[in-house]
């Protein structure tokens, strides 16, 4: 598990209702809820929401070579991003390990990145350690500041004279806003999703703007039961220091909404990359779980999963959803099958089978090598 950076509170916790998340928690600094969590989630899914993320780390990269340079030495292919795109981008270890997830948009001459509160500073400091000769100039932004509006109504008339702009982006397109920053459009924690990158000082004047217009307030909790039911994985808290992409759903494309692209140059950590993708499979997998909501007790991110009494795995994130009821996700061994009772913290678990993911394919290598067989 990542260490977490204690954060400056939001300014928006004075907002009424706003509850703190607790002082161990990744999301220390800014509400966790507004007194209705399964109310705020239901507004996330079906109406409009907007979350406060001023925790999450910015940095700039100025330069004439930000985007090749950053190519070169991360897994996503952003060599040639356009003006106004976004992507999801990895740091690996030398062993194909991930290091930092990170969301990109190249803006106006400048690529802005955010990232996790707990890992934003050994991001920053493994960017400015790899520059060398290249015209690429990483820096801290913490004049920036992260909110994500969430659900199908932001696409109405109103929130939308609201943000000051014609018409909405498609995914991680992104447009400048009125007064600074920029919003751009996510393929997730759901269907309907904008991060607004603002300048800090205006987060007040957003928050209330966009609440006046017609999104309630929604804390972390809102946003976390999203992208869990979404299988999207958080660093540090889904992931150990032993997670490859392949098992977190972070290959693909920019197209392809995911962080690695298979058919890009060489970086640190593509050759683990490649062999799981031309040979071989992944260890493990994340899935998502159904735990036990009649249990006196609830299980904790980082506790083992086991079957028979026997470690399968380790889980993630845990919350309760509006619909689902108590839910997480896990990285568990690929060869436990889906209908495998579970144990994690002494609550039965299930896995859910919509939520595994295939691996029946025939790898490229390994095809090949066959071909080369007669086979």
């Amino acid at each position: 598990m990542s260490e977490f950076v204690r954060t400056t509170p939001s300014p928006l916790l004075t907002s009424t209702g706003a509850v703190p998340n607790p002082d161990d928690s990744p999301d220390a600094g800014v509400a966790w809820h507004y007194g209705d969590p399964l109310r705020e989630q239901r507004h996330a899914e079906r109406s409009a929401a907007i979350v406060d993320r001023s925790h999450r780390f910015v940095l700039s990269i100025a330069g004439s070579e930000r985007l090749t340079w950053l190519h070169t030495i991360s897994s996503q292919h952003v060599a040639d991003l356009p003006d106004g795109a976004s992507a999801e981008n990895l740091s690996l270890d030398l062993n194909g390990r991930v290091e930092h997830h990170f969301v990109l948009t190249d803006l106006g001459e400048t690529t802005w990145v955010d990232t996790e509160p707990g890992t934003g500073p050994d991001l920053l400091a493994f960017l400015q350690k790899m520059v060398f000769w290249a015209k690429a100039e990483p820096r801290p932004a913490p004049d920036m500041a992260v909110l994500s509006l969430l659900g199908p109504d932001v696409r109405r008339p109103r929130l939308l004279g609201a943000l000051g702009i014609p018409e909405l982006p498609d995914v991680y397109g992104a447009v400048p806003l009125p007064g600074g920053g920029f919003l751009r459009t996510m393929p997730w924690p759901g269907e309907h999703a904008w991060d607004l990158v603002v300048p800090r000082d205006r987060l007040s004047h957003w928050w209330a703007t966009l609440t006046e217009a017609g999104a309630a307030p929604a804390g972390t909790w809102a946003f976390e039961a999203l992208r869990v039911v979404a299988l999207r994985p958080r660093l540090g808290l889904d992931t150990d220091e032993r997670t490859i992409p392949h098992e977190v759903r972070w290959i693909g494309g920019i197209g392809e909404h995911g962080a690695v692209h298979l058919n890009k140059g060489c970086y640190r950590g593509q050759e683990t990359v490649a062999r799981v993708h031309n040979l071989g499979k992944p260890p493990r997998h994340l899935v998502l779980l159904h735990l036990d909501g009649s249990a006196d007790t609830r299980p904790e991110p980082g506790d083992a999963v086991t079957a028979d009494g026997r470690a399968v795995g380790h889980l993630g994130t845990v919350i309760d959803h509006h619909e689902l009821g108590p839910i997480a996700l896990a990285l568990v061994k690929r060869t436990v099958p889906a209908d495998t009772p579970l144990v994690v913290g002494g609550t039965a678990a299930a896995i859910d089978p919509d939520s595994v993911p295939r691996h029946d394919e025939v790898q490229p290598g390994r095809a090949a090598v066959d071909r080369l067989r007669g086979r």
